[in-house]
């Protein structure tokens, strides 16, 4: 199944090289894709050795490290991957010169931004290197990968001083195999991440955020089995039986015993891999089954043993699916109570190292604060912490690409980056129940090359999973009807490919709009589908009033008529089945820059940076909290 899948997504263009990629990769490194790399899911929950903590850095402005002066291969002056003692090297050998000695250079904690390490550093967008050793296991067996959770954006490994392997994309996971390049005692990891953006890059230079460019998500070293299971996705179908589709790799993967057992439930499924190395199978739901809900979060202890190999996740199982205008939560209508969310932890200095009490803080915020059952995860793929706990806490997700605004529409190698980072992306989190949606783009306008683009993306969701729904965040067209009030409509050709319509907007905010005619605004979307509104916020500094009759804007009482205003807006909508305001916490965001009251941060959450609840919270919690006593009824 998973051969299948890569062969789908990977087709030719996904085998090329990405432009973007030539930025911090010489050619002839292996590039890591869905096609090529070992997808290791769960690999969380695998043994294995956690590279997070300790790790020298270097900035390399001009990329010597891999450019040389005239864009030649380096000289050994400038290779910052050398496994050598520099200092040592040059004391030996007078004419010895090198212009780098990383085993020296300054010490960063990782996982996290070099945004943060250093006021130097707060702007820096381009190639750092980053180097540790360590200890690798003594009478090694089988086999060993290193796993990165994320690196932004493009990123080469090397290890010993050779080559391993390169990556582009900031947001998705993916591995290299080291078996052979390990050594007895210590081993030197040197790692290249380069941030910088281009216009064939996924997401272009022009974002809404900050691009916290470095090792963002955590590193290790996992140890397998020769064969071992590398893939396995265990679901509950439409049809509400359980469905299985695990893959081994190994030169002893094909015609594999293969077992199943979730002991809770007393499931023990066996079976055979095929020639390929995959293993399909299908069940009965038992009796005992509790449904994943979020009112009810069960998950259960998952087991798939092959051989010496014991694949391990928490699994819970539900059906998602739309009809006419409802979305149905295992067959029953449910009201997305919502929020939109970027990976930025609370406090002053965010980072983007997203620990589990980080993550919790900011779901419990939507769900205890605001009686939310739903959270936005925008723009890009996630933190896995984040996701697991959405399973934990019962808050359906909505999971999205960094295909955002100006993307370069006409461009192959866009579209094979793309194509890869929503694969990786769906092939990472198809075992949480709590992602219900995977959305392919976020406000792009309308042309053909974009509906091209992304009608092929959507086409790729559909094929990697058949168990959620498919949408994205469009735009809308703005007239006047008969009696000159506004009149919204979605003309967006992509709506027909969607499950569900989602849409932003800011009236009254980006708009010269009175707020108190928003009740005046009809909206013309189509009546066969759910709409969500994917985003609708008004900025506000904490802290900052304006008791005027007409409160100023970024002021907390204009934050909050704004919200009063929009939900009556919106509540008259007949297809409304949820909404995910923009946005929960203030974040990061260098094209904000208004001296009194952004310096730096986009101020639309109801929260601030900190943690300081503004007066909109209470006016969405308090709407919130009437929806989740009607459903209750």
């Amino acid at each position: 199944m998973v051969k299948m899948i890569r062969r789908l997504i990977a087709v030719a263009a996904i085998g090329a090289m990405p432009a973007a990629a030539q930025l911090a990769a010489p050619a002839n490194l292996p590039l890591a894709t869905v096609k090529t790399s070992p997808l290791l899911v769960s690999a969380d929950m695998r043994p294995g050795l956690d590279l997070s903590g300790p790790w020298h850095y270097s900035v390399d402005p001009f990329r010597a490290g891999i450019a040389g002066f005239h864009g030649e291969t380096p000289g050994d002056s400038q290779l910052r991957y050398l496994d050598l003692d520099v200092s040592k090297a040059m004391r030996d050998d007078s004419l010895a010169m090198y212009e780098f000695d990383l085993s020296r250079s300054p010490v960063t904690t990782l996982p996290s931004s070099w945004l943060t390490e250093a006021p130097e550093l707060r702007y820096y967008q381009g190639l750092m290197w980053y180097q540790r050793t360590f200890t690798a296991p003594v009478n090694r067996k089988g086999r060993y990968f290193l796993r990165f959770g994320a690196a932004n954006y493009s990123t080469v490994v090397y290890l010993n001083g050779k080559p391993v392997g390169r990556h582009e994309g900031g947001f998705t996971p993916f591995a290299f195999e080291v078996t052979k390049l390990l050594r007895d005692g210590d081993n030197q990891i040197t790692v290249g991440v380069d941030s910088q953006a281009t216009e064939a890059t996924v997401p272009p230079p022009v974002t809404d955020w900050e691009n916290y460019g470095g090792i963002t998500r955590p590193v290790r070293l996992i140890s397998t089995p020769d064969t071992y299971v590398d893939d396995a996705w265990v679901r509950m179908t439409r049809d509400g039986k359980l469905a299985i589709d695990a893959h081994l790799d190994g030169a002893q993967a094909a015609n594999r015993p293969v077992r199943l057992r979730i002991a809770e439930l007393g499931l023990d499924l066996a079976g055979t891999t095929d020639a390929k190395g995959d293993w399909r199978a299908t069940a009965a739901a038992p009796s005992a089954l509790i449904r994943w809900s979020p009112d009810r979060p069960k998950l259960y202890d998952v087991t798939i043993t092959a051989g010496g190999d014991e694949w391990r996740d928490r699994i819970g199982f539900r059906t998602i699916e739309v009809r006419g205008p409802d979305i149905l939560l295992n067959g029953k209508p449910i009201f997305l109570r919502g929020m939109s969310l970027h990976e930025e932890e609370l406090g002053a200095e965010p980072t983007r190292a997203m620990t589990p009490a980080a993550a919790r803080a900011l779901l419990g915020e939507i769900r205890d604060g605001l009686h939310g059952n739903y959270v936005r995860l925008a723009h890009y793929p996630h933190s896995e912490v984040m996701t697991r706990l959405a399973d934990e806490m019962g808050i359906i997700v909505w999971s999205e690409v960094p295909v955002y605004w100006r993307v370069a529409w006409s461009n192959p190698d866009t579209l094979a980056t793309a194509r890869n980072m929503i694969a990786e992306n769906i092939l990472r989190d198809r075992n949480r129940a709590s992602i219900a949606i995977w959305s392919v783009a976020n406000e792009t306008p309308v042309t053909d090359a974009r509906n091209t683009f992304l009608r092929t993306l959507v086409g790729d969701v559909r094929a990697l999973d058949d168990t959620r729904l498919v949408s994205a965040a469009l735009l809308t067209e703005r007239s006047k009807g008969p009696d000159g009030k506004p009149v919204i409509a979605m003309a967006d050709p992509l709506a027909d490919a969607l499950d569900l319509v989602a849409i932003n907007t800011y009236f009254g905010w980006y708009t010269p709009d009175r707020l108190d005619d928003l009740a005046g605004f009809s909206f013309r979307v189509p009546a066969n589908k759910p709409l969500i509104f994917s985003e609708f916020g008004a900025d506000a500094k904490a802290g900052f009033h304006d008791l005027r009759t007409m409160p100023q804007k970024f002021s907390e009482e204009y934050q909050a008529e704004y919200y009063r205003k929009t939900l009556g807006m919106v509540d008259k909508i007949p297809t409304l089945r949820g909404m995910s305001p923009w946005i929960l916490k203030d974040f990061r965001s260098p094209r904000r820059q208004n001296p009194d009251f952004q310096q730096g941060w986009n101020r639309k959450g109801l929260i601030s940076e900190t943690g300081q609840r503004k007066q909109a919270f209470d006016v969405l919690g308090s709407y919130y909290a009437g929806k989740a006593n009607m459903a209750k009824r």
